[in-house]
């Protein structure tokens, strides 16, 4: 039988009950507009039941708190961060793209591509046209000539600080991460302290989740969380638990109390990609050396879309196959040869390859080289073969010496990143520029000036380091060389070689010819390849000369003739003379900027439409653990009156045992 005081422990394990839910009660409406709050409850259950000897059988207990819980469904939580980094990659994106729009932008305002060249190929031509021998109109068209290497100087400018911007922003979020991933360690221990004493620990796991929905947005995340079991008796379970956050495809960065840092690392001007890129470029590395794949397709947030911002190339970076291997004439360094078919390096108007130097993977093992050679060559058949030979750099950077088994590897410079980024822009400037100057070129030495001198070219490019610029020969134009011209080098060099060896066989005499009447040009030539944005600028002599400018073809003709200047003025509009990925010279502006608003637009759809994703199932998290200001008003009156009848409780068993005690007393 239960003693006579039974009922007011009963009563009070309900005031305790009631309190508990009081207080937190008025922990969750003081925490209202907490940012990432979870609101919490009482877990109470019926104390067990005490066995009486009585035909009634068992007791009631009264009320056990059991802990104060979160209510938080993590299902949503996963769901949100996954979309959350959708919404981190899209917002680097828009904010990006909408500069590079402004930039190319020819809206009337600032003197954009359309602008500068209708100035040059049409009031400039113009003008030309009605008085070719004139002084004033050859000086006039000169100098929107040179506007229209200024506005790509300019442009090639703007688009090398935005990528120094981007770059700057990378090494931020990877600062940003380690400061994050920092916390989380430190939470983790945390919670565990708390955890293994039996308590739980609310505000602090809501601190963690706020720290990994702002991860989220950085770069993508994945969380596991396990219990830590008693190393003597694996199915008990300690409290503790053992938390995982792992990013970019699941590379471990926090477990449990310990974290992986990064680090930049800049690239030195010998570790280029792309010839466009700025010096210093940032890799990443974990703290323990081992590199971070930037590239990884894996790979969300933020991070990722400030990379393919960075060094997003169309898909378009530099691979083949393997087709030989030998050395230097010193035999000091290796060289590897490279077969190459794709559209945008069989031309090397396209070609975006680094010029100092960088890295290459020759079948998944890197190498630096220094220099490489294009050539171009025909088969039996008549079709064009084209090849890279890259030298490779000495011992000091290349401790292992080239193998024959790198033979019909696949040989890569950088990663394939299939989106259109600063790189690809600064390369269709490039390719646009070395194509028209080319034809303008060719067509302005082809023919005279006013006074019968043979004509020169106009556009050129600046040396970076001397105060000189680029001749142009005839013998570096790869885009000359034909399958006839091929031929006839072979002949040349096949009689050549034969009288100067009376010994040498005709077959071995055409076959040394086939190999060296190949065309080819190295990095240190003076190719077109050499003419970038940046670089391209007006022939210094006939800036101080106008009058060197080539009016006519034939060196007979009068003074009035221009019928040079009207092939020069066909140049804008025939896709014949100049094509430019399928339009016309002045075209340019359209093509390019249809790149750019296309990934502008797709960059702002998608940015609202995560967003308002993000909204929905944050409201979806919302509605489950925030804090309903009216339902805590109603819990409040609830709770209080369970406070109050479980007092009510206790006076009345005062009252009882006060009778009990004084007045049935002997």
């Amino acid at each position: 039988m239960p003693s006579q005081f039974f009922g007011l422990n009963i009563a009070y394990t309900g005031l305790l009950a009631s309190n508990a839910a009081l207080n937190t009660t008025s922990n969750n409406i003081a925490n209202v507009q907490t940012e990432g709050y979870s609101r919490q409850q009482v877990k109470q259950q019926a104390s067990n039941a005490l066995q009486v000897f009585q035909t009634y059988g068992c007791a009631g207990a009264g009320v056990e708190t059991l802990a104060i819980e979160r209510i938080r469904d993590e299902f949503y939580d996963g769901k949100y961060w996954d979309n959350n980094q959708k919404v981190g990659e899209y917002s680097m994106k828009q904010y990006y793209m909408q500069q590079i729009e402004a930039y190319f932008d020819d809206n009337g305002k600032n003197a954009g591509f359309k602008t500068v060249f209708d100035q040059f190929m049409i009031t400039g031509m113009e003008e030309l046209l009605k008085t070719p021998d004139s002084a004033t109109a050859k000086s006039q068209f000169v100098g929107y000539a040179g506007a229209l290497t200024e506005y790509f100087n300019g442009l090639a400018g703007n688009l090398e600080t935005l990528q120094k911007d981007v770059n700057l922003e990378i090494k931020l979020k990877v600062d940003e991460i380690n400061s994050l991933a920092g916390e989380i360690a430190t939470l983790n221990k945390q919670i565990n302290t708390i955890e293994l004493s039996g308590t739980n620990a609310n505000e602090l796991r809501d601190r963690r989740a706020l720290l990994l929905d702002q991860l989220s947005e950085i770069v993508d995340i994945e969380t596991i969380e396990t219990p830590i079991t008693d190393s003597n008796n694996p199915e008990r379970e300690t409290g503790g638990n053992r938390f995982m956050v792992k990013i970019a495809g699941g590379q471990v960065l926090v477990d449990a109390s310990e974290y992986r840092g990064l680090e930049c690392v800049a690239r030195t001007n010998y570790e280029k990609i792309n010839q466009t890129d700025i010096d210093g470029l940032y890799e990443i590395y974990w703290e323990d050396g081992q590199k971070f794949n930037l590239y990884n397709a894996a790979m969300g947030g933020a991070l990722r879309g400030l990379i393919q911002m960075r060094d997003g190339n169309n898909g378009e970076n530099f691979t083949g196959l393997v087709t030989g291997i030998g050395t230097t004439n010193q035999d000091t360094q290796d060289t590897v040869t490279i077969q190459v078919d794709k559209h945008y390096l069989v031309d090397l108007n396209k070609c975006n390859l680094s010029d100092q130097g960088g890295i290459i993977n020759l079948g998944n093992q890197q190498f630096y080289y220094d220099s490489w050679e294009y050539t171009c060559s025909f088969d039996d058949n008549g079709e064009a073969v084209y090849s890279y030979t890259f030298i490779l750099s000495d011992k000091e950077k290349n401790p292992l010496r080239l193998t024959n088994d790198r033979v019909n590897k696949v040989a890569e410079i950088g990663d394939s990143l299939a989106y259109q980024g600063i790189p690809y822009y600064m390369n269709q400037m490039n390719e646009w520029l070395r194509t028209f100057s080319q034809k303008f070129n060719d067509i302005l030495m082809s023919g005279y000036d006013s006074n019968n001198n043979p004509g020169s070219m106009m556009f050129t490019a600046n040396l970076t380091t001397e105060d000189e610029q680029y001749d142009f020969p005839a013998e570096d134009r790869f885009d000359t060389f034909t399958y006839e011209v091929y031929l006839e080098r072979v002949d040349e060099l096949k009689q050549e070689y034969m009288a100067a060896d009376a010994s040498l066989s005709e077959e071995d005499a055409l076959a040394r010819a086939k190999k060296d009447a190949a065309m080819k040009v190295a990095t240190a030539d003076d190719s077109y390849y050499r003419m970038t944005a940046k670089n391209v600028a007006i022939l210094a002599a006939m800036e101080l000369n106008p009058d060197t400018l080539a009016n006519k073809f034939s060196q007979g003709d009068g003074v009035e003739q221009n019928d040079l200047l009207v092939a020069l003025k066909d140049m804008a509009n025939d896709k014949n003379k100049m094509s430019f990925r399928g339009c016309s010279s002045s075209e340019f502006l359209q093509c390019v900027l249809s790149d750019i608003a296309l990934n502008a637009q797709r960059a702002n759809t998608f940015h609202k439409s995560f967003s308002d994703v993000a909204g929905t199932i944050d409201m979806q998290r919302i509605s489950i653990s925030g804090v309903d200001e009216d339902e805590e008003a109603v819990n409040l009156v609830k709770y209080q009156n369970g406070y109050n009848l479980a007092s009510k409780m206790i006076q009345t068993l005062t009252e009882i045992y006060d009778r009990l005690i004084l007045e049935t007393g002997v």
